[in-house]
């Protein structure tokens, strides 16, 4: 692919954001990963820089090329959101920003409720895990809009892939940005939410629904997860069956926890 900026690649999505959608389309990452460019024209702060493409990078690059770049944000450490963050980062000559680990000692920590920035722009991280141990979510406060990462995405639902993924904290995580009632959303993937609200609710209801399905298909046997997709899943395209099973794995380790279902190797059972 060409490293020549395609400026066109570059939509203003409202004062403060400017999109950049990076080339790598899946089933996992819908048209792409969403790298968001927030503030200028003084500064900026770009939030998941994405894959390693040299296109995509010098269209980040050609996009902030008048401001100071205050760090690379990251939601989260997958690697469709954060492959380039360093090459990014050292490009643009700032700082890697995240919900920090000890065994990442060239990140600056991003904590919960902190304002993150300076006076020219900020957000403030809200510490969502589920998706991910690490997820963050940020508050643009200037529009009452949340930048998502994969805790909600702009179509469709988000994967929770056990062990990293937890669907207990996930759950508790939607009612947090329920409460929260940002206005607009910004996810990792997909198009722009303009009323949070409603895609809260059906997220949750989704998850209680899958629940609900997953107790009821150990009711009628012990299964495998991949078991309790094909019961499950039946309206969904078997391709994306080994996506749905890490999610299935996610709510029988939260069941197991609660005390509702028990495992014996890869089989599992109601307690």
């Amino acid at each position: 692919m060409s490293t020549e900026p395609q400026i066109s690649a570059v939509t203003w999505l409202s004062d403060h954001v400017r999109l950049i959608l990076a080339p790598n389309p899946s089933p996992m990452t819908l048209e792409g990963t969403n790298t968001y460019i927030v503030g200028g024209p003084g500064a900026v702060i770009v939030i998941d820089p994405g894959p390693n493409d040299a296109g995509h990078i010098a269209n980040i690059e050609a996009a902030v090329a008048d401001a100071t770049t205050v760090a690379v944000l990251l939601t989260h450490h997958h690697i469709d959101h954060d492959e380039s963050a360093r090459r990014v980062a050292e490009m643009l000559d700032t700082v890697i920003a995240a919900d920090a680990e000890p065994d990442r000692p060239d990140e600056v920590a991003v904590r919960d409720g902190e304002r993150f920035g300076d006076d020219r722009v900020f957000l403030t991280p809200v510490a969502t895990p589920g998706h991910s141990s690490d997820h963050l979510c940020f508050v643009l406060e200037e529009e009452n809009a949340l930048f998502t990462g994969d805790h909600i995405l702009g179509r469709g639902t988000t994967v929770v892939a056990f062990p990293d993924g937890d669907m207990g904290a996930y759950m508790a995580s939607l009612e947090r940005v329920r409460e929260l009632q940002n206005k607009r959303f910004y996810p990792g993937h997909g198009p722009l939410i303009e009323d949070g609200a409603p895609v809260v609710a059906e997220y949750i209801e989704h998850r209680r629904m899958r629940e609900r399905q997953v107790i009821d298909g150990l009711a009628h046997g012990p299964a495998t997860p991949e078991e309790l997709v094909a019961r499950i899943y039946i309206d969904v395209d078997p391709i994306l069956h080994p996506i749905a099973a890490m999610s299935v794995r996610a709510h029988l380790a939260e069941l197991a926890r609660r005390g509702l279902a028990v495992q014996d190797g890869e089989v599992w059972q109601p307690t």
